[in-house]
């Protein structure tokens, strides 16, 4: 087997870490969670900040990167990573609030299709936006929204989401890959199995945009919303993203806003909405320029370095990490899917003390991840990790757990973990 130093020699991503800011030096394992500053996501905002300084106004239209046109150039960009056409996807928005424009606009409930399906290990907001669409429609989220049961507490059994998609379910709506366990789902077979039930599928590509790549537009998938602060580094509450396929691009959207607007008539002021072409038509307020700008640095690397290469990476790194857990800590157990086309670009390890870990871990110099009750995610990224990064986490974590030095904390959440 090949050792860390001869995997990072060969290692064609390398170059890329010198190109992230690492705090005070400590070996990051956070990323899918806030990626970390890239200096070309810092040189894109200063960039965007002095067109707003030289230009004024006439930013939204003079410079590299005119304003008035940046979530459809950044569009483009991302259009290749998730497998959609360029018209199917945009830029803007939050997750959050991504999820709600889609549900205002493809879910239609009659009294026959009215309910949505979710899982019960989803995020928390995902729900939360589910719950309020069916109470706005005078629906009971207590039964018109079926949660699909884990049998182990961390993962998804195929066979019991295809048992949920009944003849009353409108729309089917799960995370890419589940935050917890890492754990990937066969986006493409869901999408055939509830499609073939009369069921739109939608997906939250959260934990995999950025970490694997995607095909929405040949699987089928109805809408997908994601944000871009994880694997994608584009900094704390960067501006979201959203797909929706072709086939309903006629829809007019949910919430509309000036900016979904076809742009050759958004500034006739005419009280009559002119619905954009494609994914555009489901912006709605005005682009957020300064949480945009990271974005453009970081897809330039994504360009470079390719997704196939960056998965193929991340899919290393993971292993490597997993298996030297295996040999060397065996007190944790490792919940994350074994095959490689089942999990996402991190590893979850359950123990009872995990909270106090992660905090002597931060004391070590190594940030992980906390998930309550009991989970701590180590997240390997290809940009910025290197193999030897992945043997020294394991070296300090085997000696924190020799020493039992989290023992000097409580096993209790900060409010920041």
């Amino acid at each position: 087997m090949a050792t860390a130093i001869e995997l990072d020699g060969k290692d064609v991503l390398s170059r890329f870490k010198q190109e992230f800011y690492q705090p005070d030096g400590r070996i990051y394992m956070d990323g899918n969670s806030l990626g970390l500053m890239s200096r070309r996501a810092e040189a894109k905002l200063v960039e965007l900040m002095h067109s707003w300084k030289v230009f004024g106004i006439d930013g939204w239209t003079e410079g590299t990167h005119p304003w008035f046109t940046l979530a459809e150039e950044m569009s483009l960009q991302i259009a290749p990573m998730v497998g959609a056409k360029p018209h199917e996807v945009m830029v803007t928005g939050s997750i959050t609030s991504n999820i709600h424009q889609m549900l205002s606009t493809v879910f239609l409930p009659t009294s026959e299709r009215f309910a949505i399906v979710v899982d019960e290990l989803n995020f928390p907001s995902d729900i939360y936006a589910v719950e309020s669409h069916l109470r706005l429609r005078g629906l009971d989220p207590k039964t018109a929204m079926r949660k699909i049961p884990s049998k182990d507490g961390y993962t998804l059994e195929y066979e019991d989401i295809v048992s949920h998609l009944q003849e009353d379910v409108a729309l089917l709506f799960l995370p890419s890959v589940l935050y917890r366990s890492g754990q990937l789902l066969p986006i493409r077979n869901i999408t055939a199995a509830a499609h073939d039930k009369g069921i739109l599928t939608a997906f939250d590509l959260a934990h995999s945009i950025g970490a694997l790549p995607h095909e929405l537009h040949k699987d089928g998938v109805d809408f997908a919303v994601w944000c871009h602060y994880k694997y994608m580094n584009s900094g704390p509450g960067g501006t979201g993203g959203l797909f929706i396929h072709e086939r309903h691009h006629h829809l007019e959207p949910g919430h509309a806003g000036w900016f979904g607007s076809d742009k050759a008539k958004q500034f006739d002021m005419d009280h009559r909405f002119s619905k954009a072409e494609g994914a555009g038509a489901y912006q709605i307020g005005t682009p957020n320029i300064f949480s945009m700008a990271p974005l453009l640095g970081s897809l330039e690397m994504f360009e470079e370095a390719g997704m196939a290469a960056i998965r193929e990476k991340s899919l290393k790194l993971t292993a490597m990490l997993r298996n030297l857990i295996k040999e060397q800590l065996p007190e944790f157990v490792d919940v994350t899917p074994n095959e490689d086309n089942s999990r996402g670009g991190h590893i979850a390890l359950a123990h009872p003390e995990a909270a106090r870990i992660c905090k002597a871990l931060k004391q070590a110099g190594v940030v992980p991840d906390f998930r309550s009750p009991n989970i701590i995610r180590l997240a390997p990224v290809a940009f910025y990790t290197s193999f030897c990064d992945v043997e020294e986490t394991v070296s300090r974590l085997k000696n924190i757990m020799q020493e039992e030095l989290y023992k000097n904390f409580t096993n209790e959440r900060n409010v920041v973990a």
